[in-house]
């Protein structure tokens, strides 16, 4: 959730640590704070709000020192405010710590705390665990490393914590369990981070730090030891990513350039694999676990928000091009039951950032029980990556925008490589279906790139005239129910409208109730085989006044004439449409936040990857 940096080198840290806050604000931006370690002290300054609040609170105080952390903070415990920013400072004043997490046993060692005499200044979780490491390093005389190790083992929840010690000059100690952590490897110098944004215009190098690790991170040393101190050898990977990747490049909001590179992201995702000349799909991961799949009792989905909506279109398809079981499970609900899973089933893990905490407990819970786990995440090295048997990376790079775009129709363009591949070694696909398909998904990304050079000035004016909407009602029916929850997850995100997506023949059952003049209902209404069905839901809407906005593909007169606004899509085959079908109603519920004078990028409340439950 919370966005952590640090620096320790040769450069004056506190520029590097603003910098990276900025890149890393959408994780979250209630408020911010950096710790500086000058000479034999520790100077703190922090603010609520965004880390521009943050800039303008420094202004001309002294920054200087040449190691630093910073934070940009997601509220859990305590409401966002000045004494509930990061960093906190210990009693003595000697140790600052920023915390990306939550510790569930907080209370329990606050109660203890507080009778030893101690004094909290914020309400939140992350005072205690550093006050609590203080009084281990006090009373057991040990040195800070070996009494972060000692409370680490006493906590139960997530964390990623980043140390600076007025006793310890150029030191950061680090520690992981549930939330990201990169080191970048510099000349002289390291670089830390939740992810490697903040350290891409600096290095390439990178070291992905494990749960229940511990750093001790100098100029000149990266020492990586477990919980039971024993020494690590850090693994060093090289960074495929370049700088421009994380600017705006000229468009106003990231989530806009977002949805504009949604053409290059799908080919991305689809090259290499989709091998045309050849009929084949080359996924090596899938080869990995052939016989898994082949022999599968049924493959379980799981995932959260967004992602889930991917699996729920990868439902569809699997079923009816594989003719395997497939069940889509919401990762948070998953994890607490007591689902029956055997060695015949096999997991399907969907995460953009690949650190979801929820997916990945309901992960190692399938895995104690036999599953073969498939990983489908956009983060190389992320933990969802790291507990998979097998998986599939997707090419959309990296993702600023809290609300999804980009991610999602790579994810849908993987899983449908996916599917088709299973298809056919399977056998439950004919030779020329699988052709047919494959030729269809090649011309996503140029489908996806006509709607974008032609329809964005006709969505701008439909999205205009519903800005002031209250509610909106999302429909669907077959591939393209999905779809409709998924655009009005965006338009919840991005407009703060309430907005719900139903299956379109459910509409009478209870939504239809909702609809009057004022009520605009959006249909995703292209050509398939329910589509006579769905012209009779509009008649419905029609007949009770209601307004009726329609994503129909070209050449579809019927719906124009019954449809109040129409968003047009290129023609695809039903089974791909889910790909080219999301992209107007990203746009829409894009240009209604800009009309609603919000900030798309950062909605309110949300942050990008949920790393604590």
């Amino acid at each position: 959730m919370c966005g952590i940096v640090g620096y320790t080198g040769k450069r004056q840290a506190y520029p590097i640590v603003i910098d990276g806050l900025k890149k890393l604000e959408y994780r979250g931006y209630d408020s911010a704070g950096v710790a500086l370690q000058t000479g034999d002290a520790v100077k703190v300054y922090k603010k609520e709000g965004k880390v521009a609040a943050l800039e303008e609170f420094v202004g001309e105080q002294s920054t200087a020192g040449t190691t630093g952390i910073g934070h940009t903070r997601w509220a859990t415990h305590g409401e966002p405010s000045d004494r509930n920013a990061h960093p906190h400072v210990s009693k003595s004043g000697n140790l600052a710590m920023i915390h990306n997490g939550i510790i569930e046993n907080y209370a329990s060692l606050k109660n203890e705390l507080i009778k030893d005499g101690y004094e909290f200044h914020s309400d939140t979780d992350s005072e205690v665990l550093l006050n609590f490491i203080e009084d281990i390093q006090l009373n057991n005389n040990c040195s800070l490393e070996e009494a972060i190790r000692i409370v680490l083992k006493r906590v139960t929840g997530a964390y990623v914590i980043l140390i600076v010690s007025a006793d310890q000059p150029d030191t950061i100690i680090a520690a992981r369990k549930g939330s990201p952590l990169v080191i970048g490897i510099g000349n002289n110098e390291h670089f830390l981070g939740s992810d490697a944004s903040p350290m891409l215009a600096y290095t390439k190098e990178v070291v992905y730090i494990n749960d229940y690790e511990l750093a001790i991170v100098r100029p000149d040393e990266l020492i990586l030891k477990n919980l039971g101190n024993e020494t690590i050898t850090p693994f060093v990977q090289k960074l495929d990513m370049e700088l421009a990747a994380i600017e705006k490049g000229g468009y106003d909001h990231f989530m806009l350039k977002e949805i504009f590179e949604q053409p290059t992201t799908i080919a991305d995702s689809l090259r290499g694999r989709l091998v045309l000349n050849e009929s084949n799909i080359i996924l090596s991961g899938i080869d990995l676990i052939q016989d898994k799949l082949l022999n599968a009792r049924r493959i379980i989905i799981v995932a959260c928000g967004t992602s889930w909506h991917a699996g729920l279109v990868a439902e569809y398809v699997i079923e009816e091009l594989c003719r395997i079981n497939v069940e889509v499970e919401y990762a948070s609900e998953f994890r607490y039951r007591n689902p029956i899973i055997t060695d015949e089933d096999v997991i399907i893990a969907i995460s953009q950032s690949g650190e979801t905490a929820d997916t990945l407990v309901a992960l190692e819970r399938a895995k104690e029980h036999g599953a073969t786990i498939f990983g489908i995440v956009n983060v190389v090295g992320s933990s969802i990556a790291r507990i998979s048997h097998a998986g599939c990376y997707t090419h959309a790079g990296p993702e600023i925008g809290v609300a999804s775009t980009k991610a999602y129709t790579a994810q849908l363009a993987v899983l449908m490589l996916l599917a088709l591949k299973v298809a056919k070694m399977k056998g439950t696909i004919s030779e020329e279906r699988f052709v047919e398909l494959s030729q269809e998904l090649n011309s996503v990304p140029e489908k996806v790139e006509w709607v974008l050079k032609n329809e964005v000035d006709n969505i701008k004016a439909i999205a205009f005239k519903y800005k002031d909407a209250h509610d909106v009602l999302y429909l669907g029916r077959g591939y393209n129910f999905p779809t409709a929850l998924e655009g009005a997850l965006k338009l919840k995100e991005i407009s703060y409208i309430h907005a719900e997506g139903y299956p379109a023949a459910e509409m009478k059952h209870g939504p239809i109730a909702l609809v009057d003049e004022t009520l605009p209902v959006v249909f995703v209404a292209t050509k398939d085989v329910y589509h006579e069905k769905v012209i009779s839901n509009m008649q419905e809407i029609k007949a009770r006044k209601g307004k009726v906005i329609a994503v129909v593909s070209e050449g579809d007169e019927v719906t124009h004439s019954i449809a109040d606004d129409i968003m047009t899509v290129p023609i695809l085959d039903e089974v791909l449409a889910p790909i080219l079908t999301v992209v107007p109603l990203q746009l829409l519920s894009y240009y209604i936040g800009v009309y609603r004078g919000l900030d798309v990028d950062k909605p309110r409340n949300l942050a990008k990857s949920v790393t604590v439950e």
